[in-house]
């Protein structure tokens, strides 16, 4: 599977009166309302999900791949209930809670996503309006799979939630 195009939403744009920021201002605006600030780091509960992730087995055996590049993203922006305000630039902005959890019982589903992309992946969240679910993979590459299909969000966290957040179109997974 590949993204049948690519998207490259700019990041980095300053926020009034401060320093310039990592993310897009109404991104930052989000985040930051979410209660998320640079610096922010929960390791703890990042293993805790890490733990529940590792010990969860499906009826049919599948387990759940966890690695640092997840766990590192759940340290910096796990629980949070982002919910965007302001319209998207292509598409509709998504609230998101970002809840490894929400996943917990689609390992082999991630695990055939992963077979598909040649890598590991596990979950990050949830969409708050449709359920549809998050996931990284061992990179730090974001994905969104939902009832219409498996869509790329970017290399990293950073531009995973300015798709998101602002209302970018994500690019479908095809086949090939």
């Amino acid at each position: 599977m590949h993204p049948d195009r690519t998207s490259s939403p700019s990041l980095g744009s300053a926020r009034p009166g401060g320093p310039p920021s990592r993310f897009p201002v109404p991104v930052d605006a989000a985040l930051r309302a979410a209660g998320w600030q640079p610096g922010r780091w929960d390791i703890k509960q990042a293993e805790i999900w890490a733990d529940a992730l590792r010990e969860h087995v499906s009826p049919a055996g599948h387990r759940h791949a966890v690695f640092p590049a997840a766990v590192e993203v759940w340290a910096e922006f796990g629980g949070l209930h982002i919910a965007p305000t302001g319209p998207g630039r292509q598409i509709a902005p998504v609230s998101l809670h970002l809840d490894p959890l929400h996943g917990l019982h689609m390992a082999r589903t991630l695990a055939d996503l992963g077979r598909a992309l040649d890598t590991e992946v596990c979950p990050l969240g949830a969409e708050t309006e449709s359920a549809a679910l998050l996931a990284l993979d061992t990179e730090g590459r974001a994905y969104v799979l939902d009832h219409t299909g498996d869509w790329y969000l970017g290399p990293d966290i950073d531009q995973a939630l300015a798709v998101l957040v602002a209302g970018m179109e994500p690019v479908r997974l095809t086949a090939g």
